[in-house]
């Protein structure tokens, strides 16, 4: 057990990117099923920096060693997989957004960039959002230094979150449709319609996020979507039961009228859905992934450090650009 909540504190520090302190951690390892408190996550950084694994920055915390990225990579497959699915399904049933009230928690992603590059990334934003991409508009500004539950807003740099469109399966429970997330994917687009999936990971199989998988090899062509019609946009794919179609319908109804996800295209009963295998007595759903709108930012040239499916947020907080 010792060995694997090392291992756990060591993702937790390259997935974040920057120094971070034993407090942060352990409210992350208390997320993930590792309730050891603020006391228990320093005597576990103590045992890393003795090993050279983990660094001490400062006031700021620790960051990850290459010897410990290496280590990190050396890790059981199995102890690693699954850890993404599992944070998607705690924040879907935390998810408390009700499409009566317009109020309650919705799921967010959070990109990073410099304070610099911010009256670009907004024109960039509006073009994307308002002139061809389906993508909801509803953003939130969080200022450097800002420590949240997730992550930490280095000085001289600006968090922008986006709506995840993990927060469709959230919306879709608490209406008491199970949806199972099962894919993200990069899609074609022709003629500014969903052709296909070009690819996909199933969230289940993979210790990163698929979306983060796809925007760090430069897959996505979100800007030529926009601009011509024809691009490569990230979306993601859910089931539902085929019984409960009809009442999902009317959820994504109020969903897409609400602009809070946006809908690529319903499957049929056991049928691919564009071209992503869907199981028996289950249908698929594509749904665009917020996260497209920060990729288009960084395609403009833009310096982005994004952390897909994010942290809940209060929609209240939440601003149309």
């Amino acid at each position: 057990m010792v060995q694997r909540k090392l291992i756990e504190i060591l993702r937790i520090l390259y997935e974040n990117h920057e120094a971070i302190g034993a407090r942060l951690i352990a409210d992350r390892m208390n997320e993930r099923g590792y309730p050891i408190g603020e006391r228990g996550v320093r005597y576990h950084l103590r045992i890393l920096d003795e090993r050279g694994l983990t660094q001490r920055q400062g006031y700021d915390g620790r960051v990850i060693t290459d010897v410990g990225i290496a280590e990190l990579n050396n890790a059981l497959v199995g102890d690693r997989l699954g850890v993404i699915i599992t944070k998607i399904e705690k924040l879907i049933y935390d998810t408390t957004f009700d499409l009566k009230t317009g109020e309650g928690g919705v799921i967010t992603n959070t990109s990073i960039i410099d304070k610099n590059d911010f009256d670009r990334t907004m024109e960039i934003l509006r073009h994307v959002i308002y002139d061809g991409c389906s993508i909801s508009p509803y953003i939130r500004l969080v200022e450097e230094g800002t420590v949240t539950q997730d992550i930490k807003i280095p000085e001289g740099k600006i968090g922008i979150s986006t709506m995840c469109s993990i927060t469709v399966d959230g919306i879709l429970l608490k209406n008491g449709i199970p949806a199972s997330t099962k894919y993200g994917g990069i899609l074609d687009i022709k003629n500014s319609k969903p052709t296909h999936f070009d690819d996909v990971i199933m969230h289940n199989g993979t210790s990163i996020d698929p979306m983060r998988i796809f925007i760090n090899k430069k897959m996505t062509r979100v800007l030529d979507a926009v601009d011509s019609g024809s691009g490569k946009l990230l979306a993601n794919v859910r089931e539902v039961p085929e019984a409960a179609i009809s009442e999902t319908r009317k959820v994504l109804d109020s969903v897409m009228e609400m602009e809070i996800g946006s809908v690529a295209e319903i499957g049929k009963p056991g049928k691919p859905v564009l071209d992503a295998p869907v199981d028996a007595g289950k249908v698929g759903i594509a749904v665009y992934a917020g996260v497209n709108s920060m990729a288009a930012v960084e395609e403009g040239g833009i310096n982005v450090v994004t952390h897909p499916i994010s942290t809940i947020v209060d929609f209240k907080e939440m601003r149309k650009l």
